[in-house]
């Protein structure tokens, strides 16, 4: 398949600028083998069943972009791409390396310093499209002191700015579950999840479960090829739990269901299983899912609308099966439903080819 097989026509008023009052109160358009629902959130308690699995992505987004000033006396914007160990490339809370993408006029050389309140940050050299930067300190506690919250680039509006409706990015750009610093965008299909609502699910008798991928800014990246077999997807690291690969094996040997919470926890899970068995531990991946992919973990899933030619619009079309998820996005758009971070959702189920 090409490039443009995944566009479609978003009228530019149905992308989301602010979440709802209420993070349960979205609609959810409803995909299943018997066709297309309608209705709102919480209506996913009516798609869920006892013995399912929720698997939910607890990575936590920080303040990930910082105005800085280059020894030059030029104007930098400093944008985490992900927190490195020199040894290992593994994500390290105490860890002062990081890639960046850097915004400037003119390419950063080797040795060059970044300059932020008197604090200097120094650059390392490149690595492909990212800078290898060296913080005064730890990166997130700089990024905590100097950092501003990195809203996506479809939301036209500061995130540090005063809302009108008291609804505050810094708290509602966070899952209620999130825990694991390093993510530079937030995995939005957990936003739509409130603790009580949570609850309600484990009342019902579903199991839910974590794994961690910190999504980098790379998943803004727009695809530039329209011959998809020579994109190279980002990378993002991921970390899954010895108990969350037997509660998947115990759910399925009970007939349950493994519900991933966002296309993230879908590329952890399958990126973990690539060679056929899901497998614990700490890794990285780049893996592209494009329709004809087979999955090994994942049966439904809850997301968001994604942007047209996106690799996230290809992967729901993997799962989902290409022509009923472009007519359910045919009809969102034509029932006016809100898109992408800030938007509404979908339930999807896998598609079995």
């Amino acid at each position: 398949m090409q490039l443009s097989d995944f566009d479609y026509h978003l009228p530019e008023q149905l992308i989301a600028q602010r979440p709802l009052p209420e993070r349960t109160g979205s609609r959810l358009l409803q995909l299943n083998h018997q066709g297309l629902t309608h209705g709102t959130f919480d209506d996913l308690a009516k798609q869920v069943r006892a013995g399912d699995l929720l698997i939910l992505n607890d990575t936590r987004v920080v303040k990930a972009r910082v105005q800085a000033v280059k020894d030059s006396g030029g104007t930098a914007e400093i944008l985490l791409e992900r927190v490195l160990l020199p040894e290992d490339g593994h994500v390290s809370t105490s860890s002062a390396q990081a890639l960046c993408q850097v915004r400037v006029s003119k390419p950063l050389k080797a040795g060059r310093f970044l300059t932020v309140e008197g604090a200097r940050i120094e650059c390392l050299g490149r690595q492909g499209e990212f800078y290898h930067l060296r913080f005064p300190e730890p990166v997130f506690d700089f990024l905590q002191r100097y950092g501003e919250l990195p809203l996506p680039p479809y939301i036209q509006r500061d995130g540090e700015s005063e809302p009108d409706d008291g609804v505050v990015d810094e708290e509602r750009y966070q899952t209620v579950f999130a825990r694991n610093l390093g993510a530079v965008a937030a995995p939005t299909a957990g936003l739509h999840f409130s603790e009580a609502f949570l609850q309600e699910l484990q009342a019902q008798g579903v199991e839910i479960e974590h794994v961690t991928l910190h999504v980098g800014a790379g998943t803004f990246q727009p695809v530039r090829r329209e011959d998809l077999s020579t994109h190279v997807m980002h990378e993002e690291h991921y970390e899954i739990q010895p108990d969350v690969v037997a509660q998947i094996q115990k759910t399925r040997a009970e007939g349950g269901r493994v519900i991933a919470v966002g296309t993230t926890v879908i590329r952890t899970l399958e990126a973990a299983a690539a060679d056929g068995v899901l497998t614990a531990g700490t890794g990285s991946t780049r893996l592209f899912i494009t329709p004809g992919f087979s999955f090994q973990v994942v049966d439904a899933l809850v997301t968001n609308f994604h942007l047209p030619k996106s690799t996230l619009m290809m992967l729901v079309c993997a799962f989902g099966g290409f022509e009923p998820v472009m007519r359910a996005y045919a009809e969102a758009v034509k029932e006016s439903y809100r898109f992408f971070s800030y938007g509404d959702a979908m339930f999807i189920e896998r598609v079995h080819v």
